[in-house]
C-alpha cells in the first residue's frame, strides 16, 4: 500500500509505503513526523489519527508555531 501525505505550508510531500491495516499515526511515525502537533485531512475533513488508511492520499497541516 503507498500513500502520498501532503504538507501545504511546508510545501513537502512524502510517500508512505505500507501495509494494509495501517493507521495514519503509523504512517505519521515511519515518517519522522510527530502525530502530536499534526491533523491529518481527507478529502477535506479531518479524520482520526488511529483510522485505518483507505486512500492513497492526505493533507497533513501542522498545528503549532515553529518560532
Amino acid at each position: 500500500m503507498e500513500c502520498t501525505l501532503r504538507f501545504p505550508r511546508e510545501g513537502v510531500v512524502l510517500t508512505y509505503h505500507g501495509e494494509e491495516g495501517d493507521t495514519w499515526e503509523k504512517a505519521l511515525l515511519c515518517l519522522g513526523v510527530n502525530p502530536d502537533i499534526v491533523i491529518v485531512f481527507v478529502e477535506g475533513r479531518p479524520v482520526a489519527q488511529d483510522d485505518e488508511i483507505k486512500i492513497d492520499e492526505a493533507e497533513i497541516v501542522s498545528t503549532c508555531s515553529r518560532g
